[in-house]
């Protein structure tokens, strides 16, 4: 089944994902992609609607990005957003000047009386989420203000008989409190689209696609135990049963007895009738992250260190043509879209080697955010227990650990997170965190414990609340669960002297530290 859909344009805006995540909400699937993107690859696709999204430039430096101006005559509507909406005024023959007062922040917006279908029941004043030091001085001819701020009188635009709209705010955001209605308005009233994506009928059509591609071949899954490569693993199974081997890779950065719980779970004795395969390897990466401090780097020699012990396993095997990977959207966006910045590369996407001697890599939850792969877990009949459990990065505590990796650091990392882990749990926070676990720092301190002056790591704990995982506030724990975690960690894990607390939000910062 064809569902409808709206094309996001990146522009290199930090919010591109969350633009798509918001329209998703809405049950109507959205795609990121750049603006480099052929415009012949654009109507392949047959978008319902366009969004353009926000970015760091100036429309009128010569050198910014622009959109293919083809894509103002495909009779598709088209809203701007930001930087999206001032290129829209700019490439139409509006004018975009640099502002005398710079928004950014909560800002009260003002709906014009108007019969505008992308203001539709929105409040007359409302806060929206401003982040501009350009305007748009005049809009373009056909075009009639819909919105303003006290400092820029064209907060809002459209000429809805050419069904172009822009705003200058950023209603993706959750402090533009009545944005989604205004998404909602373009994707229902304006694009006229149904709502009938939804994850079962994902998951029907993704079984079929798999059996599709794969036919009478073999697969072998990369299989961490994580949410994502477990959702993949069981949706791959669905799909081709046995012609599945799971090869679950303990690479010594695993958190503490988790090898074992991974196999206690996919292995012979568990939930799924899979071939399933367990490598110890943990020397072997040891060895490879020896010296190296970079976390790019580490990135690399992890992600290529783990294909070539799925080769070696799928030579054994004999045969198998597809790697399976559970990558989901936010990993691909963050390794780099087109032109965008790359945040971090994922082990399993920009973190690949140049060559992978598979056929092919399938990558059934590439475009999923990740509550909809756990969403996808659900309708597929995976426990609770598994679809709820705290995200992990594929590097593991490789990325958890500051500087260079060793056996100690992680035995010292492995430690503080169970007791933190523990504790949050003990306290009944476990169900109300996006995220928890514990991280080495590379600094080490002075401190006292009995008569002994010592010299040891700081541990780092850090716990956000996300709905999305594309942007998080550091959650505000009670001090009495800090204080508890702190004094276990502190007297049982050997090597530690000082717990510290990370309260920083993303962005700017990432959920994880490296």
């Amino acid at each position: 089944m064809n569902h409808q859909s709206i094309m996001v344009i990146d522009f290199g805006g930090q919010y591109n994902q969350l633009i798509a995540r918001r329209v998703r909400d809405l049950n109507v699937y959205a795609e990121v992609v750049p603006y480099t993107s052929a415009i012949e690859k654009i109507e392949e696709k047959r978008p319902a609607g366009i969004i353009f999204t926000g970015g760091p430039n100036s429309v009128y430096d010569p050198a910014s990005p622009v959109a293919d101006m083809r894509l103002y005559e495909l009779g598709i509507p088209v809203m701007g957003i930001c930087y999206g909406a001032q290129l829209m005024a700019h490439q139409l023959g509006g004018s975009v000047k640099s502002a005398d007062v710079s928004e950014y922040g909560r800002t009260m917006l003002h709906v014009k009386n108007t019969d505008s279908l992308l203001m539709e029941d929105v409040s007359r004043d409302n806060i929206v989420w401003m982040s501009h030091t350009d305007f748009i001085a005049e809009p373009p001819a056909g075009f009639k203000v819909t919105a303003s701020t006290d400092n820029c009188p064209v907060a809002a635009m459209e000429d809805a008989d050419r069904g172009f709209y822009a705003v200058q705010f950023h209603p993706e955001v959750e402090h533009s409190v009545e944005g989604q209605k205004v998404l909602s308005n373009f994707v229902f009233r304006i694009c006229g689209c149904l709502g009938d994506w939804r994850m079962d009928s994902f998951v029907e059509s993704s079984i079929e696609s798999i059996r599709k591609k794969v036919g009478d071949g073999r697969a072998l899954c990369a299989l961490s135990g994580g949410v994502d490569s477990s959702v993949a693993a069981v949706l791959m199974s669905k799909a081709i049963g046995r012609q599945l081997t799971c090869v679950f890779v303990d690479q010594g950065l695993l958190r503490k007895d988790e090898g074992d719980e991974v196999e206690a779970v996919f292995g012979p004795d568990g939930s799924y009738d899979v071939n399933f395969i367990r490598v110890n390897a943990q020397q072997r990466f040891y060895e490879k992250l020896k010296g190296v401090t970079e976390p790019e780097q580490k990135r690399k020699i992890i992600g290529e260190e783990f294909i070539r012990v799925f080769e070696e396993e799928a030579k054994k095997i004999g045969s198998v043509d597809y790697l399976v990977q559970g990558t989901i959207y936010p990993d691909v966006i963050e390794s780099g879209l087109g032109t965008s910045a790359t945040i971090k590369s994922h082990h399993n996407v920009g973190g690949l080697p140049d060559h992978v001697d598979f056929r092919e890599i399938i990558e059934p939850l590439r475009m999923l955010f990740k509550d909809e792969v756990r969403q996808v877990g659900r309708e597929l009949g995976i426990p609770e227990n598994l679809v709820s459990r705290q995200p992990f990065p594929g590097p593991g505590l490789g990325i958890r650990i500051i500087g260079e990796v060793t056996e100690e650091k992680v035995r010292i990392v492995q430690e503080a997170d169970a007791i933190y882990r523990e504790e949050i749990a003990a306290a009944g926070l476990d169900k109300g965190l996006g995220q928890y676990f514990a991280a080495l720092t590379n600094m080490r301190s002075v401190g006292v414990m009995g008569d002994f002056r010592t010299y040891d790591y700081a541990v780092a704990l850090r716990a956000v609340n996300t709905s999305d995982f594309m942007t998080a506030d550091a959650a505000q724990l009670p001090w009495d669960v800090l204080a508890k975690v702190t004094n276990r960690i502190v007297n049982e894990v050997k090597g530690v002297n000082r717990v510290l607390y990370d309260c920083t939000s993303k962005p700017p910062g990432t959920i994880e530290f490296e």
